[in-house]
């Protein structure tokens, strides 16, 4: 028997797609920038790049703002109970139709996994990218702050390159997952409508 919880608020879902839709802007303009293919053009693309990383650090500041000040940030809080129940899941028990070890509630919205990857990309990934970003973006002004002495150009974007391919990896795992519900798209539905259905 399931009965279904409001688990997503309507905050959570807008700010969840906007990122979403905003970090795949973000690969599809940098890997151009990065000479992968032709679509916008380099300088084009290189504005592109830079309007929307301004634009997800100011969702990613209003929305620290938010979990912060509705106590949501708990919900990231990294844990190591049930993890070793969650990897047996993932290898092995969802391609076997085994119970899901964990159970949403709207205190807890995220298994043990889910939270050691969102601490990963939240201390790891997005630094990276931010300051490697940034350096990148302010190149021209390096020798005025000294720093033209101890950065490479080609080692910034090298690192901001791998991070990229971090973020695209964490993306493409995201997406995989999202079908490991009790039905194929029962997660999707969660994320558009807020509502979750738990045994």
């Amino acid at each position: 028997m399931s009965e279904r919880i409001y688990v997503f608020k309507v905050f959570e879902r807008i700010w969840h797609w906007s990122q979403a839709a905003l970090i795949m802007f973000l690969l599809l303009t940098g890997f151009e920038v990065h000479g992968s293919y032709h679509l916008f053009g380099f300088e084009r693309a290189v504005d592109l790049h830079t309007i929307i990383a301004w634009t997800l650090v100011g969702l990613w500041v209003f929305a620290i703002f938010w979990h912060f000040t509705t106590d949501e940030w708990k919900q990231y809080v990294p844990t190591l109970k049930k993890v070793d129940a969650m990897i047996r899941y993932y290898a092995l028990g969802i391609f076997t139709n085994a119970p899901h070890p964990f159970r949403v509630t709207t205190l807890k919205k995220h298994n043990p996994l889910q939270r050691l990857a969102y601490l990963g990309v939240m201390l790891f990934i997005g630094p990276l990218i931010w300051i490697t970003g940034g350096f990148y973006l302010f190149y021209d002004k390096w020798a005025e702050w000294g720093l033209d002495r101890y950065l490479a150009l080609e080692w910034v974007a090298l690192l901001h390159t791998v991070a990229a391919f971090l973020m695209l990896s964490f993306l493409i795992v995201h997406v995989y997952l999202i079908t490991a519900g009790h039905t194929p798209t029962a997660h999707m539905r969660a994320m558009l409508t807020g509502w979750e259905e738990v045994d």
